[in-house]
């Protein structure tokens, strides 16, 4: 008899490179909660603890790329993977660790949506100074899907986005470094919430309503592992980044308080609806 892998079975296997928020409303936690809703089975790569509430980041300390390297090679080579969201990566050694890792992943065709986080909701610096070219030359080169929000494309690129008719530049801009897609992020532009997806020939618009909640904390961290999720169950990038955006959508919507601050989203919205 042979035993099937957890991929034939049906559970699809997301590989979440981040840091831990906490708070519990972000980052590896986020990922794991975005994933298992959706139906996915997800593993983790630890990069950084942090000392976070919902009313910013206190402290926090990357882990040794050893231990980086250690977590990836074990559950890789005993789980396999069938797609990789990357977050919060934190020091300069930890982002090289993680290039390495991915390389091989890259070349065999698994998807990776890259989130290159910079700093937390309330702009509390996530990445260290010297880790951002790094990220720049060697991470984004092996992304799928980029995901930068409008403070992630201006440090990346120098882009600064405006308002809608901006975001073509700055996909543009993002594809330079060598994604294959780049996802700009337009949650904090006046209107509708509006994403652009772009390849640098064709582009998709992803627009939502607006929705007023204060309650956003994880909205990129659960965007990025749910697109992971769709690229992991076969969807084109377009596909995938539609549903991925609906997903969110609805996580905002559901958004609860939780702390002094802003709450997280709610990425159990959609098992609500068997409630």
């Amino acid at each position: 008899m042979t035993v099937p892998s957890p991929a034939a079975a049906g559970r699809l296997r997301v590989l979440s490179i981040a840091g831990s928020d906490s708070a519990g409303g972000a980052g590896i936690q986020a990922d794991v909660k975005t994933v298992f809703a959706l139906g996915g089975h997800v593993a983790t790569v630890l990069t950084a603890v942090t000392a976070q509430s919902s009313r910013g980041v206190h402290a926090w300390w990357p882990l040794p790329a050893a231990a980086v390297r250690a977590q990836f090679v074990a559950v890789v080579d005993d789980l396999g993977v069938d797609a990789v969201k990357t977050g919060m990566l934190g020091s300069a050694e930890v982002v090289d660790a993680v290039v390495e890792l991915l390389a091989p992943l890259h070349a065999a065709g698994v998807p990776i949506v890259v989130d290159p986080v910079l700093s937390s909701t309330h702009a509390d610096p996530l990445l260290a100074a010297d880790a951002l070219d790094a990220v720049r030359t060697r991470l984004l080169p092996l992304a799928t899907v980029a995901t930068p929000n409008l403070g992630e494309v201006r440090a990346l690129t120098g882009v600064v986005v405006t308002d809608e008719d901006d975001l073509d530049a700055a996909a543009i801009a993002v594809l330079a470094l060598g994604p294959h897609w780049a996802l700009i992020k337009g949650g904090h532009l006046a209107g509708d919430a509006v994403d652009l997806l772009s390849d640098g020939h064709s582009a998709l618009v992803l627009r939502g309503k607006r929705l007023d909640t204060p309650h956003t904390h994880g909205t990129g961290c659960t965007l990025a592992a749910a697109l992971a999720l769709g690229l992991a169950r076969g969807l084109d990038v377009p596909g995938a980044a539609q549903a991925a955006k609906d997903y969110v959508t609805g996580a905002i919507a559901a958004g609860y308080p939780m702390g002094a601050g802003p709450g997280p989203v709610d990425q159990r919205w959609v098992l609500r609806l068997f409630e």
